[in-house]
Order: C-alpha cells, then sequence, then structure tokens
C-alpha cells in the first residue's frame, strides 16, 4: 500500500491503450481519452454539499479536495474532509476499473458532528468538457427531445445544452440507470451509470437521490443529488402528470452524527464514429451492469398463452349480418371494433393461426376467418390507401397513420400465414391489403411526401412483406424510400423516433419501434446490410424504454403483489408509467440476438415477454398503466407523494392481450418458445 502527499502526481491507468483512462493528478480525478483530460472534478473542489435550502433549491455550498491519495490492490482510493462549523463531514472517493472503459467509484459521506446536521444535500459533480452536448437520459431525453420540443415544449423534458439550463430526475424515474453526454463535434461521448437507492435521513418519506446535468460555458456537468430534482428551468418540479408537472420540493436530508451514506456510480468515456450513436454503448453497458436476464422467476410461455387466449375470447363481439370481431373495450361498456393501436382487432387473425395447433379451439379457425373478412370490408380510400379502423355496430370511424400501418401489417402476416397453412379465403384479405397499399404507395412515392413523424414508419414492414407476397416492385419502392428518409433524420439523432403513439406528441418507444420493425422487415426479405444497421440503431433506442432493474416500490397496488419491474417498458417522455409494450419487440430483439450473435439480446427478449405478465388477474385481465415513479394518468392525481406505486387496472383495452398472442405467434415462428 502506497500514500502520497500533497502535490505529488498520482496517475492510475485503469485502461487498456486506446481505451479512457483515470489519472489522479493533484489529488483530482481525470478522466482522459487520448490524452485529453475530457471529464474533471468542478474548479471549487472534488467534493461538494449544500447545506441550506432556499426557494426550492440547494444553497450554501461547501467544497473540498482530497488531501491523501491511497493505493490499495486494485483500487484508487482519495480521502479528505468537509469542515462545517459542527464538526467533520468525512469523504472517500474509491475508484476501480471495471471492465476496460468503464471505470466505478464508490463515494463515503460520513458526519462526525456534534448534532445532526441539517438541511443537507449531498452531492456527486463531475465536469465534462465540450459546447452544448446533446444529453440521452433513457425514457426521458433523447437527446433533448427536439421533435416534442417543436409541439409541446411546456409539457415534455426539453433540454438543448445552453448554459443555465439542467434536467434532474428522480433515480427510480430511469429504466436503464444512466445519463449520458455526446460531443458531436469532437466525436466522443461520456455517461454516467447510477446504483439506483433511497436517501437514509430525507425529509419526504419516498426520496430518492437523483440524477442529471447542468450546463455551463463550455460544459456541462454530470450530477447526482441526494433528492432535488427539476427541469425545463424550473427547480423542485416532478414530471408527474400528463400535461403539466407538480411541485415536489423540501428535498433534503438530515444526517445524524455517525451516518454513513454512500453512492456508488460508474464512468464510462469513449470515442464515436458517427453522430448519434453515442447513446448506443452504454445501453449495453447497462445490461452487462444490471444483467436482467433470469426469465424463469417468471410464468411460463403456456401459461401466458392460455390466460391471454382466454381473455381474448371475451371479447368477441358479434354483430350480426357476419359482422364479428374482437372489441377493443369492456363489453359492458363499449362494443367498438378498433384495428391497430388500442383496439389491434385484426392482430389475432395473424396470431392465432399460428398458435392454433397448441390453444385446441375448434372454434377458432371460423373466428379468423370471420373476423378478418369483415375487417376486409372496411372502405379503403384508393387514393391515399386509408381507412377508417374503428366500428361502433352502426358506422365507421377513425383512421390514422400508426392505425393503419399496424392494420396493414397484420393483415400481411395473416395472409402470409395463410397460404402456408392452406386453411383460410385470403381472396377478401388481398383485395383489402392491396387496395390500401396502392393508395399508400400513390402518396408516399409522390415527391411532395413528407411525413410529419415517424408513424409512418409503420407502413414500411407490411409494404415490403407485401411485395414479396404480390410481386409488385413499387411496394418495395415505397418501404424503401419511408426508411431512407428516417435513416437520414434519426440515425444522427438531431431529431430522435418519435410520434409512434396517439395520447403524445413527442419521441416515444413506438416510434423507435415502428423504425425497427420496418428496417428489420427490410433487411430480412432483401438482405442488404444497411438494413440491419438501422434495425440496430433503432432497437437500441427501444431497448432504452426497457427497464433492466427491480424498481422497489411502497406500499401499494404493485408492492402487495411484490410487483418486479425489469422487462417492462417506460410509454414516452410524456407518460412516464410503464407497460407491457415491450412483449410486442421481444422477438424481435431475439432476432436480433440471433443476427447478431449476442446472447444477451435473446436473454432479454425472454425476460421482456415472461416479465409483463405480471398483475394478470384470474380472468387474464391487465391494466395498463403501472406508476414506478412520480407519474400517474388516472385515479386521485392530487398528491404528488402518493403516486409512487399505484396501479390503474381498470383501462384494459384489447392491444394488451392481442400484444402477447402477436408476440408468441412470432416467437413460434422462431422455434423459440421464450
Amino acid at each position: 500500500m502506497k500514500k502520497t502527499g500533497i502535490g505529488v502526481l498520482a496517475c492510475l491507468l485503469l485502461c487498456l491503450q486506446g481505451q479512457a483512462q483515470l489519472k489522479v493528478e493533484d489529488h483530482r480525478p481525470l478522466f482522459v481519452l487520448k490524452n485529453d483530460a475530457i471529464i474533471t472534478a468542478p474548479e471549487e473542489g472534488v467534493w461538494s454539499v449544500a447545506t441550506g435550502w432556499e426557494n426550492d433549491w440547494m444553497t450554501e455550498w461547501v467544497h473540498a479536495t482530497p488531501t491523501e491519495v491511497e493505493q490499495y490492490d486494485e483500487w484508487t482510493i482519495l480521502k479528505g474532509e468537509i469542515v462545517l462549523p459542527h464538526g467533520v463531514l468525512y469523504m472517500r472517493d474509491a475508484y476501480r476499473e471495471e471492465k476496460p472503459g468503464l471505470i466505478k467509484c464508490v463515494r463515503r459521506f460520513e458526519w462526525k458532528g456534534e448534532k445532526t446536521l441539517s438541511p443537507l444535500t449531498l452531492s456527486v459533480r463531475l465536469r465534462v468538457k465540450g459546447k452544448e452536448m446533446s444529453v440521452f437520459m433513457p425514457g426521458i431525453l433523447y437527446y433533448g427531445n427536439k421533435n416534442g420540443a417543436r409541439v409541446n415544449p411546456d409539457i415534455i423534458p426539453v433540454y438543448t445544452g445552453k448554459a443555465g439550463e439542467f434536467a434532474i430526475f428522480e433515480d427510480h424515474r430511469y429504466p436503464m440507470p444512466f445519463v449520458m453526454l455526446e460531443n458531436r463535434e469532437d466525436q466522443y461521448a461520456a455517461a454516467i451509470h447510477f446504483t439506483p437507492s433511497p436517501v437514509r435521513g430525507a425529509l419526504l418519506a419516498d426520496q430518492w437521490w437523483s440524477a442529471g446535468v447542468e450546463a455551463g460555458d463550455g460544459y456541462t456537468d454530470f450530477v447526482l443529488y441526494s433528492g432535488p430534482i427539476g427541469y425545463n428551468k424550473k427547480h423542485s418540479v416532478a414530471k408527474a402528470l400528463q400535461l403539466t408537472p407538480m411541485k415536489y420540493t423540501n428535498t433534503y436530508l438530515s444526517m445524524e452524527p455517525g451516518r454513513i451514506i454512500e453512492k456508488e456510480f460508474y464512468i464510462e468515456l469513449y470515442s464515436i464514429d458517427r453522430e448519434g450513436s453515442g447513446f448506443q454503448q452504454p445501453v449495453y453497458t447497462s445490461l452487462d451492469l444490471h444483467k436482467p436476464y433470469d426469465a424463469e422467476r417468471f410464468p411460463d410461455f403456456n401459461t401466458i398463452l392460455a390466460s391471454k387466449y382466454r381473455f381474448a375470447r371475451s371479447r368477441w363481439v358479434d354483430y350480426g349480418n357476419n359482422a364479428a370481431g374482437y372489441g377493443m373495450y369492456d363489453l359492458q361498456n363499449r362494443k367498438d371494433m378498433v384495428m391497430g393501436w388500442c383496439g389491434q382487432a385484426e392482430s389475432p387473425g395473424y396470431a392465432l393461426q399460428v398458435l392454433a395447433d397448441r390453444l385446441n379451439d375448434e372454434d377458432l379457425p371460423a373466428k379468423v376467418q370471420q373476423s378478418l373478412d369483415f375487417l376486409a370490408s372496411f372502405p379503403v380510400n384508393r387514393e391515399n390507401g386509408m381507412f377508417p379502423v374503428g366500428f361502433n355496430g352502426k358506422e365507421f370511424y377513425g383512421g390514422d397513420h400508426v392505425s393503419c400501418g399496424q392494420a396493414l401489417y397484420n393483415f400481411a402476416k395473416a395472409i402470409e400465414t395463410a397460404q402456408k397453412n392452406k386453411r383460410y379465403n385470403t381472396e377478401k384479405w388481398e383485395a383489402f391489403l392491396t387496395s390500401a397499399c396502392d393508395g399508400q404507395v400513390k402518396r408516399i412515392l409522390n415527391p411532395a411526401w413528407d411525413p410529419h413523424s415517424t408513424a409512418e414508419g409503420f407502413y414500411m414492414a407490411p409494404l415490403a412483406i407485401a411485395s414479396v407476397l404480390f410481386g409488385k416492385k413499387e411496394y418495395r419502392q415505397a418501404s424503401e424510400k419511408i426508411a431512407a428518409i428516417y435513416a437520414d433524420r434519426h440515425l444522427a439523432m438531431d431529431g430522435c423516433y418519435w410520434g409512434g403513439t396517439l395520447d403524445a406528441t413527442c419521441e416515444d418507444k413506438e416510434g423507435a419501434w415502428a423504425a425497427f420493425q420496418g428496417f428489420l422487415e427490410l433487411y430480412e426479405r432483401f438482405k442488404e446490410d444497411k438494413y440491419l444497421d438501422w434495425a440496430k440503431h433503432a432497437m437500441d433506442v427501444c431497448l432504452s424504454y426497457v427497464v433492466v432493474w427491480d424498481i422497489p416500490l411502497p406500499a401499494g397496488r404493485l408492492a402487495d403483489f411484490h410487483f418486479k419491474s425489469t422487462g417492462w417498458s417506460v410509454v414516452s417522455p410524456q407518460n412516464q408509467h410503464i407497460d407491457v409494450y415491450a412483449v410486442l419487440f421481444a422477438p424481435e430483439v431475439y432476432k436480433m440476438g440471433k443476427y447478431l450473435d449476442d446472447d444477451r439480446l435473446k436473454q432479454l427478449a425472454r425476460v421482456m415477454y415472461r416479465s409483463c405478465f405480471q398483475l394478470t388477474d384470474m380472468y387474464g385481465s391487465q391494466g395498463e398503466q403501472l406508476q414506478q415513479t412520480n407519474f400517474a394518468q388516472r385515479g386521485d392525481m392530487s398528491n404528488v407523494h402518493n403516486l409512487r406505486g399505484g396501479y390503474a387496472e381498470g383501462w384494459t383495452v384489447f392491444w394488451i392481450t392481442a400484444h402477447f398472442l402477436n408476440a408468441a405467434a412470432r416467437f413460434v415462428e422462431l422455434q423459440v418458445i421464450p
């Protein structure tokens, strides 16, 4: 063991040649890439704590720098103290290489004062060099949420990187607990991964650490705080409601004599090859750190399939005159049938064909035939390929790109499957699909076509499939034109995939899924490598919405069932609850594991499918909205401190069931039982 005095250089090479290094120079940690110190401690000190609270924010900062450096085995340890009026706060940082390019740190705070220290805010602050860097926070901020900012900048978190901006959120809000900064000009990125944890001694009953960034002039600080949060230039607010934040203040703590608090985090610093790729490496690092791969603790595939099919049967609607199919709502309330998005009336027409031999229901073939025959009778606008997606027993209604695209995908898959099993008459289905595709091709191949959002990405997959089914080159041309447009818009992340859900107008996982599904379908049909590369980029965005850790929950509906959040997915930066949507793209994640020879993706896909069955009741019913963080859309939303741990089980639209069956069918096609 070796100790050094003040002013003596201590340098630790933590990574291999070409990787980031940690150096300790003049008792200050420096994270170095290509001989350039990219990440440093703020000038005022390595350690900082705030000992006051005014106007809903931290005040009276006190700073210190280590006075001792110790090398113990693979650990480099920095020690020092912060002297306060009533005692000394002893500080210790311990650094170690976790793997090449990833440096672990444990920061320790030990109060040995004469009385309880309050109000107190503990911190981790690391300064990253670069002007107006792009920020990526899984599930929360996607390179600043530029697309959503154009639509509703007062509703969602936005961030441009200009000096004075900040974006800081609760640990339990992050599906993947990391924050990334990308320097486009100098082509490097940095990420801070953190171990989420509640805070002992907090004033609030359910107060956690927080994580985020604060922008300065020519730099941005990674920050971890023992509670304070805020965004969009507002201190002490939580993104608690769909349309507005709620005050979330007094997030300081009291630290009694002898109390020790530690915060574990990891620093990752690396070069990037292209703009918009900086987020991808920490996505996989987060998988490596949390290892969310234990599928065996969740219900098995056969249990899920049987339960969801029983519930699907309970949604069968028969209007008479051969008009029948799967209803979107609880039939005691509404008997509407809706294709795509939340209704997914067309989805069983494909999925149940594949699953028929496993379900042992003699009525199944007739219902598949009847439901798709009726849906195929919905009128199509031959000039633009659009069609109403809803029917209430009296009239048709609705029609949007998300719903139409998803409906056409399931029709295409149903026809393709029926051609293999020879059990169904697809004449009406084919007429509907070709009529819609013909109209979409007219619209998309028009030089004036300029899609508003990534919602139209849902046309890529059905057009690619239909081009093979019917031998129509123009269908492929239209699909590839969509792909090229979205690759140009989104690969550089100058605006992330967005607009794929109908109750949020911002970046969302559904928009990323539209691109992921379409790019991958083009690769599988036509084997051009660029589509696989694009698919991976879109998939990695999708994965960033997937929860990789079990978020501890307060007393409430979720805690009643010892709910495990791993494998579920955050909806969007606007709607911050989690849902089962991850099951829908789980088979494609598995496929990518095969194409990329990455077993992590295969294992994660199994967990995504099986974990999302949790909370299914004896009827096979599940609600849509689970409140893992301080956010709600239903129920009593008057008290921000009562939101986390809640469960809105009454909104049981059919997609929650249909996506399980649809994904099950695609897994079976892969000859994989998750």
